[in-house]
């Protein structure tokens, strides 16, 4: 009897996704799979960066510049994909995105020097800035408003698992082919748009839109009218916040965990190194997951006001240890405050902003984001070298609590049910 209750229990808590239509389900997979190995990709740059800086010469500033270069150029991407998801559809702008960062993340490979690899983490980068944009407005609206939350969790949760999978397979394939073999498997990521083409379709709220609206300039500039640009301003710089802090933070924790004492590091073994990067992830799915559901139910403000704070706390205690255990409960701590709140932007903005400009808004506050933050892995990276990495990564936790304090100027979403009523 008390299994059959708890089984009943597990039905009815899964009941908002095993009862959604088909397409919804095969939009959600769509945008997961692609967010996934668009971290998958572009991760797999921080798990081999100890020996790429040392077989390419690479002093960790310059190390950091190339991480600065991928997110100025993923900014970019995002802003033009924004724009293309609008006018020309939610699927064709995923799929090209996938594309590009998959190809160029394989040719990372092939680089011989500094400026070969410059030039592919560039390339690399304008495609992996597309794909967020493209997936979050394809989920949004694709699934009901009561269940948005919980939806665009699941897929800012596949960020993990790419994250994780990335560490997995830099652990297996470095000490037999080493770090060139490891770029070659993120050439994987770009078959998965051969499903993609056959099997997902453009939601029914965006062709309803009307295409000579959708995706133009005139349709752009509506950001920065009111009643939409204190919104526009203050979600920008809030999110900007955020990812200065989170790529500030985790492009270098592989490194900070196994560079020698003598660096700034802790001189872990790769194992172990491995094995602590692996559990945040765990830490860091649950939170995305959390996120939305806590989203749905308290509201998007409080839960995003929560997570910041505890963010910034977590990360300073993690800054001040240097024994392994602690760093092995603390990592899934601060990888869930620190990251889980991302499932909230998507929601936030598809609340706030209408179809016809949806991809064009979030393409813009998510990439333009990504150029505030694209000083963080340059700056983490020159901080360590003269102060260390816990005092750099204390400086960074100071982001997180800034993000938190802007919500002061962002209202509650919640309350709008549908984002029907917006498009009129």
């Amino acid at each position: 009897m008390e299994s059959e209750r708890k089984r009943a229990a597990l039905v009815t808590a899964f009941a908002w996704f095993t009862e959604a239509p088909g397409a919804s389900k095969r939009a959600l997979l769509a945008a997961s799979l692609g967010w996934m190995l668009d971290s998958f990709d572009v991760m797999l740059y921080s798990m081999v960066l100890p020996a790429l800086m040392k077989d390419l010469a690479l002093t960790k500033a310059t190390a950091g510049v190339l991480g600065s270069a991928t997110l100025v150029a993923a900014a970019v991407g995002g802003l033009v994909f924004g724009i293309v998801a609008d006018r020309h559809g939610r699927v064709i702008a995923l799929r090209w995105s996938v594309i590009l960062y998959a190809v160029f993340t394989g040719a990372c490979g092939l680089a011989q020097n500094v400026f070969q690899l410059l030039t592919f983490r560039v390339l690399l980068g304008f495609g992996m800035g597309g794909e967020w944009a493209s997936g979050a407005a394809l989920v949004s609206e694709t699934w009901p408003a009561q269940h948005r939350g919980k939806a665009l969790g699941l897929m800012q949760s596949s960020w993990a698992v790419g994250y994780a999978l990335a560490a997995l397979t830099a652990a297996v394939i470095m000490p037999v082919g080493g770090w060139r073999s490891v770029f070659f498997v993120g050439l994987i990521p770009a078959f998965i748009t051969l499903w993609m083409r056959r099997h997902v379709s453009e939601p029914e709220l965006w062709a309803r839109a009307g295409g000579e609206q959708r995706g133009s300039l005139r349709s752009f500039s509506e950001l920065f009218r009111r009643p939409l640009l204190t919104l526009t301003v203050v979600i920008t710089l809030m999110n900007a916040c955020t990812l200065f802090a989170w790529w500030g933070f985790n492009l270098w924790v592989p490194s900070y965990l196994s560079l020698p004492a003598a660096q700034g590091g802790l001189g872990l073994p790769s194992r172990a190194m491995t094995i602590l990067v692996v559990v945040m992830q765990i830490g860091m799915w649950l939170g995305y997951v959390t996120f939305g559901v806590l989203s749905d139910i308290a509201g998007r403000k409080p839960t995003y006001i929560s997570y910041l704070i505890a963010a910034a706390a977590a990360l300073a205690a993690y800054s001040l240890t240097r024994s392994q255990m602690v760093l092995l409960v603390l990592g899934p701590v601060v990888a869930f405050f620190a990251t889980g709140h991302f499932t909230g932007l998507g929601t936030v903005t598809a609340e706030i902003y209408a179809t016809r400009i949806r991809a064009t808004a979030q393409g813009f506050i998510y990439n333009l984001g990504r150029i505030a933050s694209a000083v963080a892995p340059f700056l983490v990276g020159s901080w360590a070298e003269t102060h260390r990495f816990g005092a750099a990564f204390r400086l960074i936790a100071c982001f997180f609590a800034l993000a938190a304090a802007l919500w002061i100027w962002i209202p509650e979403t919640k309350p709008q049910l549908s984002i029907e009523p917006a498009e009129s």
